[in-house]
């Protein structure tokens, strides 16, 4: 029997089909854009104390300390669990089950260490745990006796178009108050991985000595949420640690020892550019400062990456870099033009629903545009309206001891839609195959202030020949069983 509750809930769902499927969305939308009048009082922009209980060593000897995560495949149904041990290598071991205290599996990892300067790191450990069950919590244990440690974690569902997930999106976080206010705001959002934009540590700000214990004590400030979710990596130019007047020489050498990628699976010469799939989405992380033009690894790898994109499975696809392509601040303007006239027509080819950045210290956010129409002879030398084109975001703001990038441009350009130095996280909730509601949240003296959101419609779904026949097996399905979720 149809129930009263029943036909209202069927009325809200055609009327979410509705909004889905109409010719405007709200990033669509070319509302004059906003400049935010928030102005940020300061916060100690300085990296906190190395005595700060946010640093603290677990208790025993040899105890595994900066746990981390990340996917370990190309599907989601591995992760490489890392960690590292101050004394003694100890043991490369992985125990794990799908009961809290009840391992009924384990994986063999191995171990390495590294010197900077005058610093030796620990043993850095490093093990993939594979053939995991989707949608799973597993808790795992790692390191000896008395002073091994539990941690958990939950793999993704298994992938699908109409998949929902939580991401979060964190660039630039350093290990200051702001970055602490940063993460414990995340920390509430229900986030359910981690999309990181590049530069983790800032290490690089110290010298000697000291830049390798910068990189150990933000190892441990992480693994309060690095333990227990993945976070995909991308490299940024704090992490590029060319330091020739210390003898150090070796790009990413400290960033490449201690925070491995899942490049082999997705056929990558490169642990600096790589993808996975995730849920419903396929993300594709590029390395800023490698070569990228034509003809390059990473450009060849790029163009057959793109080609393995399946639209029907992974309908969102999501694309992460250091420097932004699109940028109105004075702080590093224009820096990601050489890639944007490399990238950005496959961009719109590929239909792009969205491309993260960092780098600059503020938050903005793109209207659809694009500017491949220019080519230096021909064409308008400046971006246009382009509904094919993807949403730009630059989230460099989590925290670092650098501090804000406050000097926007003026007038704000029309491809600007909002804009504001502050510092902050965002999050990326996937509804289904059409849409996701996106949140940027300010960390407003200690507060988490949601302060710029919209909904974001699917490039590929929202298509007219898609979207006709989306709506209509949608339809029956809607009136032969209501049990779809349209995320309301």
């Amino acid at each position: 029997m149809i129930t009263l509750n029943d036909r209202k809930m069927e009325f809200l769902l055609l009327l979410v089909l509705i909004l889905c499927y109409g010719s405007l969305s709200f990033v669509e939308c070319r509302a004059a854009g906003l400049t935010s009048s928030f102005v940020r009082s300061e916060w100690p922009s300085v990296d906190i104390p190395l005595d700060n209980e946010v640093f603290a060593l677990p208790k025993g000897h040899n105890a595994p300390q900066q746990v981390h995560i990340t996917q370990g495949d190309y599907d989601g149904k591995a992760v490489i669990i890392s960690w590292v041990t101050p004394d003694e290598p100890g043991t490369s071991q992985v125990r794990y089950g799908t009961s809290e205290k009840k391992y009924n599996f384990s994986a063999e990892g191995k171990f390495k260490n590294y010197t900077f300067y005058n610093y030796t790191s620990g043993y850095i450990h490093q093990c993939l745990v594979d053939n995991l069950e989707y949608d799973t919590t597993y808790y795992y244990e790692i390191g000896d006796g008395h002073s091994a440690r539990q941690f958990w974690f939950q793999t993704p569902p298994k992938i699908g178009p109409d998949v929902p997930y939580k991401f979060g999106i964190i660039g630039d976080l350093g290990q200051t108050y702001n970055s602490l206010s940063t993460v414990e705001h995340y920390m509430q959002s229900g986030g359910q991985a981690i999309l990181f934009v590049g530069d983790l540590s800032y290490a690089d700000r110290y010298e000697y000595h000291d830049v390798g214990v910068r990189w150990d004590s933000w190892g441990r400030f992480a693994e309060r949420i690095a333990a227990y979710q993945p976070w995909m990596w991308s490299a940024g130019n704090h992490e590029i640690e060319y330091m020739p007047y210390m003898g150090e020489i070796t790009p990413f050498k400290s960033y490449l020892h201690r925070y491995p990628t899942p490049y082999l699976a997705s056929d990558s010469s490169s642990p600096l550019w790589y993808a996975v799939r995730r849920a419903s989405a396929h993300i594709i992380v590029l390395s800023s400062y490698s070569p990228f033009v034509k003809y390059t690894p990473q450009y060849k790898w790029l163009a057959k990456e793109f080609e393995r994109v399946d639209r029907e499975k992974t309908p969102w696809l999501i694309v992460l870099m250091h420097v932004p392509i699109y940028n109105s601040n004075e702080a590093h303007f224009m820096e990601g033009e050489s890639m944007r006239t490399v990238y950005e027509s496959w961009f719109i080819k590929y239909k792009v629903d969205m491309v993260f950045a960092g780098h600059v210290h503020a938050y903005e956010r793109s209207y659809r545009i694009s500017n491949i129409l220019y080519n230096v002879s021909e064409g308008p030398p400046y971006p246009v309206p382009d509904k094919a084109a993807p949403v730009y975001i630059t989230v460099g703001d989590g925290g670092n001891q650098e501090g804000l990038a406050s000097r926007f441009r003026e007038p704000q350009p029309d491809y600007s839609a909002f804009r504001e130095s502050s510092y902050g996280h965002s999050t990326l909730e996937i509804k289904n195959r059409t849409h996701a509601l996106y949140h940027w949240n300010r960390n407003d003296e200690g507060k988490k202030v949601e302060t710029d959101s919209f909904m974001i419609h699917n490039q590929y779904w929202g298509s007219n020949g898609r979207r006709r026949k989306l709506k209509k097996n949608y339809l029956y399905k809607v009136s032969k069983s209501r049990q779809l979720n349209y995320g309301l």
